[in-house]
């Protein structure tokens, strides 16, 4: 049994409507027959069952071959393409004021990746994309698996913003894989 998230937030106009996006995304996407995976802050709050925080955007990774499919059905949806000048490994879209980012993903012999510039890999682990469907708010979405997604949130970024987020998501984390390990099969 989960434990209530003690960092829960009173939800502002943008979570709302950045969770609305989300949930039309999600249909495209399956609609669309493409795989994705919810990572970063709203994956946290998947796991939580619960908004844990205010969110700046959606971050998807895509595995890479599926992005000109994607971006057809989020053009169609009124999304933009909105890219970063100093994008590497993904691509951001934009509806209003709601940010989608899309990490792209692909595989080889030593198995996914997200691909950046001069030839780096930002690696993926196979557990980290698995068959989790967690939901919030009446949206069910594919998500990171929550031991790795508490991995990637141990090691704060350098952004001092970023790495607020990255601590605050680390204890909901925490909180979420005690209350796992406490719960004793019957």
């Amino acid at each position: 049994m989960r434990r209530d998230c003690r960092s829960l937030v009173q939800p502002a106009d943008h979570d709302l409507a950045q969770l609305r996006a989300l949930g039309e995304v999600v249909r495209a996407l399956d609609e669309t027959d493409a795989h994705y995976w919810l990572f970063g802050g709203w994956a946290v709050d998947f796991h939580a069952s619960a908004l844990t925080r205010h969110h700046t955007d959606l971050d998807l990774a895509v595995w890479l071959e599926d992005v000109p499919r994607i971006a057809a059905r989020l053009a169609q949806d009124g999304w933009e393409h909105r890219p970063d000048p100093d994008e590497d490994g993904g691509t951001g879209f934009e509806r209003g004021d709601v940010r989608l980012e899309l990490t792209y993903l692909a595989r080889d012999d030593d198995g996914t990746y997200t691909p950046h510039g001069g030839g780096r890999r930002g690696r993926w682990s196979d557990e980290a994309l698995g068959d989790d469907v967690a939901e919030l708010g009446g949206i069910r979405a594919r998500v990171v698996a929550l031991a790795p997604l508490a991995r990637s949130k141990s090691k704060p970024r350098e952004d001092p913003e970023e790495a607020a987020r990255d601590e605050a998501d680390a204890a909901v984390l925490a909180r979420l894989l005690t209350d796992r390990s406490d719960v004793t099969p019957s």
